[in-house]
């Protein structure tokens, strides 16, 4: 996939440390990738029927800022 984003080195927890359980960090690395193949067809899909880039963003933004915690 052209311009895609290596997922994070580290993934804290909550408490700092980073997550180390291989098959934990698989199931992340397999999220990360999931997730941002589907922006990338979702945001490309908008701009090609002529939703303006920077509009789209930031309906992707506030998609992620409303997205709730399984510890709420």
């Amino acid at each position: 996939m052209s311009g895609a984003h290596a997922p994070p080195a580290v993934w804290p927890q909550r408490d700092g440390t980073p997550v180390s359980c291989r098959d934990k960090l698989l199931v992340l690395q397999e999220n990360h990738a999931e997730v941002q193949g589907i922006l990338q067809d979702a945001f490309e899909d908008a701009v090609l029927m002529g939703v303006d880039e920077a509009a789209m963003r930031q309906i992707l933004i506030e998609v992620v800022n409303t997205l709730r915690s399984p510890h709420a």
